[in-house]
């Protein structure tokens, strides 16, 4: 198997900023697994497990995207992936989960804690305070792998925390 590296990329969010490291990833023979990118306010972060060829190392891929005219002031990283980066039946995204409303101190947490006690995997989150040109909701979005026999109470659970919040559930069946 190929080594794997782990890449991150924060700094100032700017047009082209994906496609500056994808390019260079790719001019350089990394092939992307996983791979994750958010504007964060002004900020924006770019994550990645990269297969790299055999003669490429995470530091040589660390200083080559330092290079980068659109990187500059972001803080860059690739280190060696000590993790196996297929993942397991955890992995699976079962159902997507959208919560919104006002903003609500503690929500993640509830919410969190519910999958816990349901044995559901978090496989992916993210949460965002709209502008209050757009309404100034709070919208969460979990994607998580629920164990079958667990998937009703989960979710009624999940909906019915949303509810004593006054905020509203979506749920939608994954086929990923």
């Amino acid at each position: 198997m190929a080594s794997v590296a782990l890449v991150s990329v924060l700094g100032p969010d700017r047009v082209g900023l994906v496609a500056a490291i994808a390019e260079h990833l790719f001019d350089v023979g990394v092939n992307l697994r996983d791979t994750t990118f958010a504007a964060l306010g002004s900020g924006a972060e770019f994550v990645a497990l990269c297969e790299l060829p055999a003669d490429l190392t995470a530091a040589d891929i660390e200083a080559g995207l330092k290079q980068l005219p659109e990187l500059d002031g972001a803080e860059i990283r690739a280190v060696p992936y000590a993790f196996d980066p297929s993942p397991g039946p955890a992995g699976n995204i079962t159902h997507r989960i959208t919560i919104s409303g006002g903003d609500q101190l503690g929500l993640v947490a509830r919410l969190s804690e519910v999958f816990k006690q349901y044995e559901a995997n978090i496989v992916r989150l993210e949460a965002r305070k709209l502008p209050e040109a757009e309404g100034g909701l709070y919208v969460t979005r979990f994607a998580v792998s629920i164990p079958a026999g667990q998937t009703d109470l989960c979710l009624a659970t999940v909906s019915n925390t949303a509810g004593t919040l006054g905020m509203s559930c979506q749920v939608e069946e994954s086929s990923l």
